[in-house]
């Protein structure tokens, strides 16, 4: 019969570093811990029922049973826990956390641990510690744990031990069978197994730990989710970090776009990196913020490894090299490059957009999954993700070219192989064509060859038919994904200036609609509705439909500083213009042979070629569905 025991072995560190543990009897040696070397043996601190403070419910007593101390690193610091920690405003609770307030104490983390979690809002049916030790009375009371496999959901998902002591590595075990048994839904979850490794090494006993991980995954707060629980869920968070990696370490993104033809594969990575590419104590520093924050943290720790590793390589070493291999042997060794607290601090140096936002995008790639065949209960892919481009045949750009054009996409559009909506060497030189032709298509891809050799364009993530919305008048529509980019003689992309500087804007409160704004006089003619009393009106979007997930980066969303940062794109019947504000990025007249590029505010670019060029070719690339 299998036994949980509940003794502890004597731990090394100090007053900080040690759980606590029962007063040894009269008599009896208290022990001490470890020597390390050049120092003198450190004493262990029994710490009585009464030398408690305010998150000390009780003395721990068993906590540690399940590490071997060998391996456990000891504090660097003494910690300095404030007695009223859990009372403290959750934006003081978060800065604590990030600066590592108890980091410096195992006894600390195990009292704060159960509590944190405690606070996480999750359904009101969720297994707890009773639930577990029922459950495992009957799958282990009588056969050995050897005799139940592990859950299929931990099918080709690592599951590190870190420091815990093979005692401890049963009782994980354990744990993600009885997960599996009362989560049958969970069908994929590359996180589960570190998250519940960790927690093990600050648990009283298995059934703690596990209410903690059951805590986790019943998590029930808006947009702020803990661990993905199937394949679809994993994949459409991989994309989502894609998009991030390319909008706030473009140049990494650069580099591995440059190294390997698929990107996505790459960063469909990204959750090793931390669990479990990090050493332990980089990524038990990593969980004391995410029990706070949710998975918005690890992309912040994943993109500042992202930035670090760009630091740490050049482009000409990583010729001929594995991408992937060389990131995993980075993150394994990234004591040598930077140490925790600098990691953290460039981490949350980042300035993401909110939780609602990056939500919505996860929702949008989730989605697109969806349309290219994935589904919930799937557990693996059946087919490769990415877009093969050696069938991939332009006037405009070589297939090299296009595949980084393809690279900076959003990741759920870059699922698909682009197909040829528009072209001016078939269709003509007609911008009523131009709309004909490409109308019904969300987002496309603008490209222009100039009668000097040089290339640019856009990515335009609204339907050109947006423009009849604006009625007679000349409105801008689009979205904050929207961007404007060269490809020759120089590849380089231009975002919108928010994802730039997000400081610019602020979320909208839910009482607050966005009112109309005007917008600039265009070069190539205004409307020539003359009834209009605001000819150069910027059109908002009609609201959405109640089932339509609303958009991504959608300027209904923020607080503008200005009227000129959301001009993404416009078309008239004289023409068409993308970017405004102090100029346009890029404006095409109605025989679409003549044009203009000049600075704008909305995506802070240059010139993208020769500021008054002529068109040798256009064409028009939209996205083929599965």
């Amino acid at each position: 019969m299998l036994q949980v025991g509940l003794s502890l072995p004597r731990c090394p560190g100090g007053a900080a570093g040690a759980f606590p543990m029962a007063e040894p009897a009269a008599g009896e040696d208290a022990g001490t811990g470890r020597e390390a070397p050049g120092s003198c043996p450190v004493t262990i601190v029994v710490t009585s029922e009464a030398d408690t403070w305010d998150i000390d419910t009780s003395s721990c007593l068993g906590c540690g049973q399940f590490v071997d101390w060998d391996k456990m690193p000891e504090p660097q610091q003494p910690a300095q826990i404030p007695r009223d920690v859990l009372s403290r405003p959750p934006k003081e609770l978060k800065r604590l956390a990030r600066e590592g307030c108890w980091a410096g104490s195992h006894a600390g983390r195990a009292r704060l641990y159960p509590r944190l979690i405690q606070q996480v809002s999750c359904r009101l049916v969720t297994p707890d510690a009773l639930v577990y030790r029922d459950m495992a009375a009957r799958l282990f009371g009588t056969p050995s744990v050897s005799s139940h496999p592990l859950p299929e959901f931990l099918e080709g998902c690592p599951m590190p031990t870190y420091c815990l002591s093979p005692h401890g590595v049963t009782a994980l075990k354990k744990i993600l069978i009885c997960v599996g048994a009362l989560f049958p839904d969970i069908t994929h979850s590359p996180l589960l197994p570190a998250l519940a490794a960790l927690l093990l090494h600050y648990s009283e006993d298995e059934a703690q730990c596990f209410e903690s991980v059951s805590r986790l995954i019943a998590s029930n707060a808006p947009h702020a989710g803990y661990i993905d629980q199937s394949f679809l869920a994993h994949q459409a968070s991989c994309m989502t970090f894609g998009d991030l990696a390319n909008k706030h370490c473009p140049a990494a993104h650069k580099l591995i776009a440059g190294a390997t033809e698929n990107v996505l594969e790459v960063y469909s990575e990204w959750l090793s990196w931390l669990f479990p590419g990090l050493p332990f104590g980089y990524a038990v520093r990593v969980l004391d913020v995410f029990l706070l924050e949710g998975q918005k943290v690890l992309y912040r720790i994943a993109l500042a490894l992202l930035k670090q590793f760009r630091l740490s390589v050049t482009p000409a070493g990583l010729q001929g090299s594995d991408i992937k291999a060389e990131l995993q042997a980075f993150v394994r060794n990234i004591a040598e490059h930077v140490t925790v607290d600098k990691l953290l601090e460039r981490a949350f140096g980042i300035r993401l957009f909110s939780r609602k936002e990056i939500w919505l995008l996860q929702m949008a790639n989730r989605k697109a999954l969806m349309e290219s065949g994935i589904t919930v209960v799937q557990r693996r892919p059946s087919f490769h993700l990415a877009v093969d481009m050696q069938n991939f045949s332009s006037s405009t750009v070589t297939a090299q070219e296009m595949r980084l054009v393809w690279s900076w996409i959003p990741e759920r559009f870059s699922l698909f192989p682009p197909l040829l909506l528009f072209s001016t060497s078939e269709h003509g030189c007609s911008l009523q064509r131009f709309y004909t032709c490409c109308e019904g298509y969300e987002p496309t891809v603008l490209l222009i060859k100039t009668t000097k050799g040089e290339v640019c364009g856009a990515f335009l993530s609204s339907d050109w038919s947006e423009r009849k919305k604006s009625g007679a008048t000349s409105g801008f529509f689009g979205t904050g994904e929207c961007f404007v980019f060269t490809v020759r003689p120089e590849a380089e992309r231009y975002e919108w200036v928010l994802i730039k500087k997000p400081e610019l804007a602020k979320a909208v409160p839910r009482s607050r609609q966005r009112s109309p704004s005007p917008a600039p006089e265009s070069r190539l003619g205004s409307s020539r509705d003359s009834r209009s009393s605001s000819p150069n009106h910027l059109a908002v979007p009609s609201p959405q439909r109640r089932d339509r997930l609303s958009p991504f980066l959608a300027i209904r969303h923020f607080l503008l500083p200005s009227k000129t940062a959301s001009m993404f794109m416009s078309g008239s019947r004289d023409g068409i213009v993308i970017g405004g504000g102090g100029g346009q990025a890029l404006s095409l007249d109605a025989s679409l042979l003549w044009g203009h590029t000049e600075h704008c505010e909305t995506f802070d670019n240059p010139p993208l070629c020769q500021e008054n060029f002529q068109v040798q070719l256009l064409e028009v690339w939209g996205f083929q569905s599965a």
